[in-house]
């Protein structure tokens, strides 16, 4: 098994507080800048969204069960007040279209956009995998950033600017057995980022994947209680990879796909 098997959006985050999210230099690195994190609730998305909070970012999340947002709004603190969220299925055209329509019209632009939406399902030879689950795999690992991309593009290529990074998996590349599935939606994913960093290619919008192994979340834990929790990557080290790419720091990264393997 390498991840949870739920959509992103509802998964359990790793229930470790930043001990220091204000690095040094990093307040205000996104001030004014609108950032979307959808799946911002679940356990890699929370820590993407404080990250972002943290350097001074409005955050908007998408999430489908209340009480994660509110426990994302009181790890926050006394920055709460710069977080929003939306109870949206980002696989869901029309409620995504609203949503980017909503956002537009409230805050007049969307700088970034991270998916962090997706499930795991494995542990099952290709031929006997269950249809709903193949087609599971698809939705949350390819559609979302699929049905993302058509709501949000056209909104930063009329501003002229914006970052999107999609989060995929190391499977996108590493194919185990009993995980056909999942793993032809993550390469599927990592190649439709790569050809829509192509087609916006001198746009002034960047885009990128990166490519997590096992995160070391609370669910994962779960899952595999016999694991080495300590050669996987944090939630907040890969935060800190997707605030690098969405920062003036890394304008010249577009079309990559970013491995962050830790020590797995």
């Amino acid at each position: 098994m390498r991840e949870q098997v739920q959509n992103s959006a509802s998964i359990v985050g790793s229930g470790k507080e930043f001990n220091n999210p204000r690095s040094v230099n990093a307040e205000g690195q996104f001030s004014e800048k609108i950032v979307l994190v959808a799946g911002g609730t679940g356990g890699l998305g929370q820590a993407v969204s404080l990250a972002f909070i943290a350097r001074s970012a409005k955050v908007i999340v998408t999430y489908r069960h209340e009480q994660e947002f509110l426990a994302l709004k009181q790890k926050a603190g006394q920055d709460a007040s710069s977080l929003e969220g939306f109870a949206v299925d980002v696989t869901d055209e029309s409620a995504t279209q609203k949503m980017i329509a909503d956002i537009l019209a409230k805050c007049g632009r969307l700088d970034v956009l991270v998916n962090a939406v997706g499930a795991y399902a494995g542990g099952t030879p290709l031929w006997q995998v269950d249809p709903k689950i193949f087609e599971q795999m698809l939705s949350l690992n390819l559609r979302s950033g699929f049905v993302l991309a058509r709501a949000v593009v056209p909104a930063m290529l009329k501003q002229g600017s914006g970052v999107f990074v999609n989060v995929a998996s190391r499977a996108a590349f590493v194919h185990d057995r009993a995980s056909a599935a999942y793993a032809a939606s993550k390469a599927a994913a990592v190649a439709m980022i790569d050809s829509l960093a192509a087609d916006l290619h001198g746009t002034g919008i960047r885009v990128n994947s990166i490519l997590p192994s096992i995160i070391d979340t609370e669910a994962n834990r779960k899952a595999m209680p016999g694991a080495d929790f300590s050669k996987w990557p944090k939630p907040e080290d890969i935060a800190k990879v997707i605030v690098f790419l969405c920062s003036d720091d890394a304008t010249l990264i577009h079309g990559a796909a970013i491995p962050i393997y830790g020590n797995s």
